[in-house]
């Protein structure tokens, strides 16, 4: 059975059962959102301010295509021959002004099948948690209005969302410390994130309950012993 009819499940019977509520956690970029095409919006935008004063560099950039942005910036730079260390500095702090941001996030698109697979989860009766390495100055009030735009559970009851304090707070470390958390709230079922080391993570947290990587980035699939399981979007059937 297939990790996301496995969770639908089980939440169903944990919730008809009467017992903890069931939980269920989700990470935002690259799980449940494609954050590619904000990073090539931003990247495009660079083009265009440095056409006249670097026409090869900005040839470079414009020629990126959604299928060519890496998790990391760097090796979305990699790809269009962009190497060079000052140039790929001032590129960074252009994208890292924008790409943490409100106006930006919006740029984002829901991975297929989310929203609907999310909202069958909420009716199902699991509290569902947002966790992200997003942060709250600059992020929450555009976060929170995608979700709803988008037709994902928010404002409702059961529903969390828990954003870092600040940006310049780790993300796993700011996972770990939701993830304490989260299981004194009800019994956690399952763990969906786009980062091997949160997954890792979270199956350290939470070892009874589904863990799986959204596979929007295109990485390593997790080794078998880690029981994780891969999943490629959340539509079913």
């Amino acid at each position: 059975m297939h990790v996301l009819q496995r969770v639908l499940d089980r939440v169903a019977v944990a919730s008809a059962d009467g017992g903890p509520i069931p939980i269920v956690v989700f990470g935002l970029d690259g799980t449940l959102y494609d954050n590619r095409p904000r990073t090539l919006q931003i990247l495009l935008e660079y083009s265009e301010d440095v056409r006249s004063t670097d026409l090869e560099l900005s040839d470079a950039l414009s020629s990126l295509s959604l299928e060519r942005i890496h998790r990391l910036l760097s090796a979305t730079l990699r790809e269009c021959d962009v190497v060079q260390g000052d140039v790929v500095h001032e590129i960074t702090n252009f994208w890292h002004e924008r790409f943490f941001s409100d106006d930006y996030a919006t740029l984002d698109h829901p991975i297929p099948g989310a929203p609907g697979y999310v909202r069958a989860l909420h009716e199902a009766g699991a509290m569902i948690v947002y966790v992200s390495g997003r942060d709250i100055p600059g992020m929450m009030l555009g976060t929170l209005a995608s979700l709803r735009d988008d037709g994902f559970p928010v404002c409702a009851a059961n529903v969390q969302a828990a954003l870092k304090p600040d940006a310049t707070q780790g993300d796993e470390s700011f996972k770990r410390k939701v993830f304490r958390q989260v299981r004194k709230l009800g019994d956690v079922i399952a763990v969906f994130d786009a980062a091997p080391g949160i997954c890792d993570t979270a199956r350290g947290f939470f070892p009874e309950a589904e863990i799986a990587m959204v596979d929007t980035w295109r990485l390593e699939p997790p080794d078998p012993e880690a029981q994780v399981d891969l999943v490629g979007d959340f539509r079913m059937g």
